[in-house]
């Protein structure tokens, strides 16, 4: 396994490390940035394409501390709702995502970053109810996001929000679905041979390091300033997103 960062140097783990940290935290107090956070120190690091598979398997460690640490709050009928209508578009879309080239992989990621913070304020600005039918057929559109890129819990959030959930039933909630979308994905990712030991050390240090994140931001929940937070996490995003844009041109 210390092999496979063998060709990454102890400063790029360290980093890796204090943003996988930094994003575990944030995503537990606002349900949004884990995902988009990562690609921008992964992709420049090990390239493109293990940025998907990366996250997807750390994700693993990080939403299943996130569901544990919310436990109490998780709405199971809604989870299930919600499993029905994404995993199918998610495993026809995440095998899609293994066929790009290096060039496709970072379009796709940087347009997919760009996109969440509009997206994010667009749902929210409208606040739109769903029923339990919506919900599924909702889902579907969020599977196609969540399989083949990052970034796609803002649609799972507000699909959420939409359906009735409330503070911490909307983070608990959408843990639970992103460990067993996590779960599809890396069935779908496995079974195409794009799991390397490399993505699996990096997603094994992402996941080690940002499982206590959860807990801290259950304690820190009632006393961070969220808009703050989450004005800088859209900054930064948007800018990563980009970047990887202009850098996918130049390849």
């Amino acid at each position: 396994m210390l092999d496979a960062l063998a060709d990454i140097s102890i400063y790029q783990l360290a980093l890796v490390a204090a943003v996988a940290l930094f994003a575990s935290v944030l995503g537990g107090v606002a349900g949004y940035g884990t995902g988009a956070l990562m690609p921008l120190v992964l992709v420049p690091i090990v390239g493109p394409e293990p940025a998907v598979p990366i996250i997807a398997l750390a994700g693993l460690f990080t939403n299943t501390s996130r569901a544990t640490a919310f436990m109490r709050s998780i709405d199971w009928r809604r989870a299930l709702l919600v499993l029905a209508g994404a995993v199918l578009p998610c495993m026809v879309s995440a095998y899609g995502y293994t066929l790009l080239t290096g060039k496709g992989a970072m379009l796709v990621i940087g347009s997919m970053l760009m996109l969440t913070v509009p997206l994010r304020y667009m749902l929210k600005r409208h606040s739109v109810t769903i029923g339990d039918r919506g919900l599924v057929a909702g889902s579907a559109g969020y599977g196609v996001a969540v399989g083949g890129t990052v970034g796609a819990g803002v649609i799972l959030l507000s699909l959420l929000m939409a359906a009735g959930l409330e503070g911490s039933a909307v983070i608990a909630t959408d843990a639970v679905i992103s460990v067993a979308i996590g779960f599809v994905r890396m069935a779908v990712f496995g079974a195409a041979g794009v799991i390397t030991a490399q993505i699996i050390a990096l997603a094994l240090l992402i996941g080690f390091v940002a499982f206590p994140g959860a807990f801290l931001a259950k304690a820190f929940v009632a006393r961070l300033p969220l808009h703050v937070h989450t004005a800088i996490l859209d900054a930064v995003v948007a800018i990563g997103g980009l970047v990887m844009i202009i850098g996918a041109f130049r390849r």
